[in-house]
């Protein structure tokens, strides 16, 4: 099987001190965590920022600029950033694009809307075309995160229509509140709606974390992990942080004989220029 691509979900957007102290918010916290990652093996970094006086997720393109720059300076990660805000929050279309101007290797593209406990994760057709057309313009490669099948037969559909690139990158995240769930039956559901050309990767929210990583590594698969899925490091024990998360998965894959991919690796995998 191909090397594995390890992604670490850095901070996302809603969890705050309150829940862990290992969660980074400030611009530096973000960047030494994902440094930490990288050199524990991680070839991509999803990354969001934090509004300091909030702790919640913004879109400020100045704080990306912030977290993009040191992590370009210190490393070679592959760069995936957000395009999501918050959801349940309402952000135009204008701030959740502003992002893409920095020219990241790859940013989020949320296939379609769906419930969350803290409201309606909206992405309405004219957002989706917008974001496609602004990542063709800016050079960035799109990572098609899908919660269900019908995210995966938007994607297909705009693959189909010319709307979306190939080759394709599918991201699925199992085990949300009103998503799929994080099990074998919808892992290999989701991977075997995909085109010959498409590579994926899985993500497990919470407990199921380690199980999907597993999953993924078995089945010839990518994996994500990191605080902004996770925060916990067995039940009842926090993470002390991502490279602790990313440090299990790689002695996980060592064990079962997958390779882990290097950044460079990462971007032959994923037809990054």
């Amino acid at each position: 099987m191909d090397e594995l691509i390890v992604t670490v979900g850095i901070t996302g957007s809603r969890i705050t001190r309150s829940q862990t102290p290992a969660i980074p918010i400030t611009p530096e916290e973000i960047a030494r965590s994902g440094i930490e990652a990288w050199r524990a093996g991680a070839s991509v970094l999803h990354v969001h920022v934090r509004d300091p006086r909030t702790e919640l997720g913004t879109q400020d393109v100045e704080l990306f600029r912030e977290v993009v720059d040191r992590l370009r300076a210190e490393t070679d990660a592959v760069l995936c950033l957000t395009t999501s805000g918050i959801p349940g929050r309402s952000f135009s279309t204008e701030e959740r694009l502003a992002p893409l101007a920095l020219r990241p290797d790859m940013a989020s593209f949320d296939a379609g809307s769906i419930n969350t406990p803290a409201g309606v994760f909206l992405n309405e057709p004219d957002f989706l075309e917008a974001l496609a057309d602004e990542a063709r313009r800016q050079g960035v490669k799109l990572e098609l995160e899908c919660f269900e099948p019908g995210m995966v037969a938007t994607c297909l559909r705009y693959l189909e229509d010319g709307v979306l690139d190939r080759p394709p990158h599918f991201q699925f995240v199992l085990g949300t509140a009103f998503g799929m769930p994080a099990d074998v039956k919808s892992l290999l559901h989701l991977s075997e709606m995909l085109p010959a050309d498409a590579s994926w990767s899985a993500i497990g929210i919470g407990r199921t974390q380690l199980p999907m990583a597993t999953l993924a590594i078995l089945m010839g698969g990518h994996a994500r992990v990191g605080l902004e899925d996770n925060i916990y490091y067995r039940r009842g024990e926090l993470a002390t942080g991502n490279a602790q998360l990313v440090e299990r998965v790689v002695r996980l894959a060592g064990e079962l004989g997958r390779p882990i991919a290097s950044s460079a690796d990462a971007r032959r995998l994923l037809s990054l220029s």
